[in-house]
């Protein structure tokens, strides 16, 4: 057996990671990175943090749940197509299950006080769990003045003037293709 061979990751371990996660479901895309980062870099090495920021850029860049592209990233470069076909029922899996099973009982107990308070709480914890994640990727992506500058004007597009998440996300794909070739060019004159 080659040495690539040995280190595939079995399928039956992708789907149970994926579905380890999707059981935190709760919150949605956001909440769940935190969980994602421990199981993909931390427990089992599939990525790096680095590739991980990646996954997430491109996730929230591309149509879809941001742990569901996560997942499909992660399954592909692990094993290919079946892979990322194995990663995102993965993820999948609890939250059909969960969902199908609360439609059925939610009707019957929307209006009682202690599921409303039950769900006040989650809504909070939630929060929590996306602010952690922002502080964390912040941490990991702001190092240079720019990168803060561009922060800066994109949370200010977003909170006051509402703009389209595309426009923004093109736009800041722009700048930072501006500023690699000027600082490629300035770099190259100095040589």
């Amino acid at each position: 057996m080659s040495e690539t061979e040995e280190k595939k990751t079995g399928l039956w371990t992708l789907f149970l990671t994926f579905a380890k996660v999707g059981v935190m479901t709760f919150g949605g895309g956001y909440a769940m990175l935190p969980i994602l980062e421990r199981e993909v870099v931390t427990n089992h090495g599939w990525a790096t943090s680095e590739e991980m920021l990646d996954y997430y850029a491109i996730g929230q860049c591309t149509p879809g749940i941001i742990a569901v592209n996560v997942a499909t990233f992660t399954g592909f470069k692990e094993r290919g197509f079946i892979g990322a076909v194995v990663a995102i029922l993965g993820i999948l899996f609890p939250s059909v299950v969960i969902i199908t099973s609360l439609a059925s009982v939610l009707q019957l107990f929307q209006d009682n006080v202690y599921v409303q308070k039950a769900f006040g709480g989650i809504r909070i914890a939630v929060c929590a769990l996306i602010a952690s994640t922002v502080i964390k990727l912040t941490k990991k992506t702001i190092k240079t003045i720019i990168a803060a500058m561009i922060t800066i004007a994109t949370f200010c597009l977003e909170l006051f003037l509402n703009a389209s998440p595309v426009i923004i996300v093109v736009s800041t794909i722009a700048v930072g293709l501006i500023i690699h070739f000027f600082t490629r060019e300035k770099k190259e004159e100095e040589k």
